[in-house]
């Protein structure tokens, strides 16, 4: 079985180095039908995967001062205490048959949500520039720790949300942002928000580190080799294809 984490780690990777989205969206429903793992556990692991694999790249996008900090402050003013609150939820309730049930839908739509917002991306800027006129710059403050609020609980729930989603919500308040600023800001916000969602689901021991490690290790090799791909092959395609993946799972999972 390492074998094979070692290379669905590796495909995983090549996906998110050709895309720049996909790891969580792709990784939980593969720790779900393939390694069989409750889904709590399936969620904990995969924020861990997430939130190690985008550190190099959240420190890659600090030193080519691709992040607006001011925009990643307010998300997460919203997302991290977000976080906290959903893990303790889930604390004092206990990860029940009901919570378990909630876990899987809420993995379902943050998959189906992912999959319109990869095939719409070039939408979500024409969208929020027209948003412009109705958000005044004053407000814009507010709305991002309102976005972090329900970022943070999604993630918390489903490790999903944090890239794609999150990626979009800032492009619709900030249209201005140019594109590198809107993904080196996503992966500065996304890095503390999966580290501090994953410890609250390891101290509810919802973390498979053997299977992890050996994701990991082929996903260093998979995420280098899809950014050399990702030259040669049509975005359009590797986005087509993504998105019926992100489809297929979600309704798997739902149903």
């Amino acid at each position: 079985m390492d074998f094979i984490a070692i290379l669905s780690g590796f495909g995983v990777g090549a996906i998110v180095g050709m895309t720049g989205v996909g790891g969580g969206s792709l990784m939980t429903p593969l720790l779900l039908t393939v390694f069989k793992l409750n889904p709590a556990v399936a969620i904990g692991t995969d924020l861990w995967f997430a939130a190690i694999t985008k550190t190099a790249g959240s420190v890659s996008h600090h030193q080519s001062g691709h992040v607006d900090w001011r925009v990643t402050r307010w998300l997460l003013a919203g997302s991290i205490p977000a976080s906290l609150a959903t893990i303790a939820v889930m604390h004092f309730t206990g990860i029940t048959k009901g919570w378990a049930a909630a876990l899987t839908f809420s993995l379902g739509i943050a998959l189906l949500l992912t999959a319109v917002t990869v095939a719409f991306k070039q939408v979500w800027h024409g969208v929020g520039l027209r948003l412009e006129r109705w958000i005044p710059e004053h407000r814009k403050p507010l709305l991002t720790l309102l976005c972090g609020l329900v970022l943070g609980v999604l993630v918390s729930l489903s490790s999903i949300g944090a890239g794609a989603i999150g990626a979009t919500l800032i492009m619709l308040l900030y249209p201005r942002l140019e594109s590198h600023r809107v993904v080196g800001t996503d992966i500065a916000h996304a890095v503390p928000l999966t580290f501090v969602a994953g410890i609250g689901h390891a101290t509810l021991g919802h973390i498979d580190w053997t299977l992890l490690g050996a994701l990991l290790i082929g996903s260093i090799p998979g995420i280098w080799i899809g950014a050399q791909l990702t030259r040669k092959m049509p975005e359009k395609l590797v986005r087509t294809l993504l998105c019926l993946s992100l489809v297929g799972a979600g309704l798997k999972v739902i149903y």
